[in-house]
């Protein structure tokens, strides 16, 4: 390996989030995979869990031990159950191993809400003035360059914060007026739910509402967004589940504050996220297409007025599990290991 290779591992690698990470590195120019756990596929080889795999040179998938990851890794990835981070991050760090957790057991910074939220009692409270938020866009790099742990953001929270934070920031929304619809793709709830809802006949051809109000997003939305307008409001927040295997379209209504053209307010947004490779402000009209982001770490967001309600209306569209999560945390990674940002991650959508 050159100096400028570093070794990474994945613990949950049989996961959706877990298996994209594991795609995602093994094409990297600066990361080795030499660490792979998972408590289903154990001693199984990577094509054994996803049989993309075949004929690439991959680790034997392995039982998590902390003591075996601190020996083989430089940076450990924890696309994990809710609960199990928190246990076992303390005695990684302890190792000396850069930690980034993709589960929500860092992301709320107040315990009392995490546990209200997510029904888990934290073990790790100390950890979280530590843990860095680490969604790119809008967090400062040097924070995450010089961080032992990164919370890596949730997907609708990625798509809401992305839409919604220049708006705030340049104080052109009502903050309290904030509405939030965003749609789905199946994948999101994970490999491990063998429930009905999933089945392919009563998903396909068919939409549904879930978690409204009460979707345990709802409070990393309410966190990330008070940062940007320097307050903290409840907001409506609608998840639906779309029939697709992956992608979120996230649709955000507020009430402007000052009168402003779709043209004028896509300049804002430009301007806002200029040099950000990952963000692509579309054309007024020119409404994103979660398919156009398919497998790539992309977030296209599109912005319109409403005058006859007085609205601003943003649509933004990733991919869940690359954006909304394991491309996001390669990019953390990127940037906490001094390597270009866009490093490995800088692949045109999966079309058709």
């Amino acid at each position: 390996m050159s100096e400028s290779t570093f070794t990474v591992g994945v613990v949950g690698c049989s996961g959706y989030a877990g298996g994209e990470l594991t795609r995602i590195l093994t094409a990297h120019p600066n990361a080795k995979v030499t660490y792979l756990t998972s408590r289903t596929y154990e001693g199984k080889n990577m094509d054994e869990v996803f049989p993309g795999f075949a004929n690439i040179d991959m680790p034997t998938v392995e039982a998590f031990d902390p003591d075996v990851a601190a020996g083989k890794t430089k940076y450990l990835f924890l696309a994990t159950e809710n609960g199990l981070a928190m246990k076992i991050t303390p005695q990684l760090l302890k190792a000396g191993l850069k930690v980034i957790d993709l589960s929500a057991d860092f992301r709320i910074r107040d315990v009392e809400e995490y546990e209200q939220w997510y029904r888990i009692a934290h073990c790790a409270t100390d950890l979280l003035a530590e843990a860095v938020y680490g969604l790119p866009e809008l967090t400062d790099h040097q924070t995450i360059a010089t961080a032992r742990l990164i919370s890596n953001p949730g997907c609708y929270p990625t798509a809401c914060a992305l839409a919604l934070a220049p708006a705030l920031k340049l104080g052109l929304i009502d903050p309290a007026s904030i509405v939030i619809d965003a749609k789905s793709g199946v994948s999101g709830a994970g490999r491990s739910k063998f429930n009905l809802a999933y089945h392919y006949a009563e998903l396909n051809e068919g939409m549904k509402a879930y978690g409204a109000p009460g979707h345990r997003h709802t409070p990393e939305i309410e966190q990330t967004l008070s940062g940007f307008s320097g307050q903290r409001n409840p907001l409506c927040f609608c998840p639906n589940l779309a029939p697709m295997s992956r992608g979120i379209l996230a649709n955000c209504f507020a009430t402007l504050t000052k009168d402003i053209s779709p043209e004028d307010a896509t300049a804002m947004y430009r301007q806002f996220y200029a040099g950000k490779v990952f963000v692509s402000v579309k054309n007024p009209g020119q409404f994103p297409v979660t398919k156009n982001v398919s497998g790539t770490n992309m977030c296209h967001i599109a912005l319109t007025v409403d005058p006859r309600t007085n609205r601003l209306i943003v649509s933004s569209v990733i991919d869940n599990l690359v954006k909304g999560a394991a491309g996001q945390a390669v990019q953390n990674f990127n940037i906490m290991a001094g390597l270009p940002e866009t490093a490995g991650l800088l692949m045109p959508a999966i079309f058709p």
